[in-house]
């Protein structure tokens, strides 16, 4: 059998790890450019997880994490197909950002365009030194439609993202950790032990915990102090009247739990 004759390869692959699921951007020829194919099936993923799942890995396969945007699938789109295509985009990455469990993105290579959307929406990056970050938009005539213009400047504020997208500016791995792109920098090959290290240690958190962390306090940066100071105390309430909080603060009281000290 010939390569051409071979089935076309899934574009996102899924692993269980126990509590852990990882998905894999699968398009290495492409450098894992996103096509319409893709983004519905991580769209799909995150909309089907299985109940057992704790936290998740998201990572590329390859040399890259994502070169952003497949442009061949762009160029026939009417206006209106142009607001539906990034709607759609739109979808996916808000289940990223609001799944029900924490996501950790092991980033290495290009993550440009598109594929820093998809980063942003994520609730932890660990880049590797080989990482670099771009927003080429525009120079192509183009503006982000990923959720980009919201979720980037949060991370890198709006100076340094509308910088990238004017002038090409590329920012390194080092430049990225600097500005907020990364909360972890590791050398070369070991993104994904670290980004593991860092999802097994959040699965055996308090599962309520975890989903306060990622639902709520994204919500309660939006909000007016006095609404999100009460909103907080609403879901701190909440929490800690959960079974799991109440047994972890008395392994804690018993002396069974280790207290925080410096690594």
């Amino acid at each position: 059998m010939n390569s051409s004759s071979l089935p076309p390869a899934e574009p996102l692959l899924a692993l269980r790890d126990g509590a852990l699921l990882h998905l894999r951007l699968n398009r290495p020829a492409k450098r894992n450019a996103v096509n319409d194919g893709l983004i519905a099936q991580l769209d799909r993923a995150f909309s089907t997880l299985p109940e057992d799942v704790r936290c998740i890995v998201l990572s590329g396969e390859g040399q890259h994490f994502c070169a952003g945007l497949d442009l061949s699938e762009l160029a026939e789109r009417t206006v209106y197909d142009g607001v539906q295509h990034s709607r759609m985009w739109h979808a996916a990455l808000d289940r990223i950002q609001f799944a029900p469990v924490p996501v950790v993105v092991a980033l290495h290579g290009a993550v440009v365009g598109g594929g820093l959307e998809i980063a942003a929406a994520a609730h932890l990056r660990v880049a590797e030194a080989s990482t670099f970050y771009g927003l080429p938009e525009g120079q192509r005539g183009l503006f982000v439609g990923g959720g980009g213009s919201v979720r980037i400047p949060r991370l890198m504020g709006v100076a340094r993202m509308a910088d990238m997208m004017l002038t090409g500016r590329v920012f390194d791995a080092v430049e990225g950790q600097a500005a907020g792109l990364s909360s972890y920098l590791v050398a070369d090959g070991e993104g994904l032990v670290k980004a593991f290290e860092l999802a097994r240690r959040i699965a055996g958190n308090a599962p309520l915990s975890n989903f306060a962390v990622i639902q709520a306090l994204p919500r309660i940066a939006e909000l007016g102090p006095s609404e999100g100071l009460f909103m907080e105390s609403l879901v701190a309430a909440i929490a800690q009247g959960d079974p799991a909080a109440k047994q972890r603060m008395q392994a804690f009281l018993d002396g069974k739990a280790a207290k925080v000290a410096k690594a």
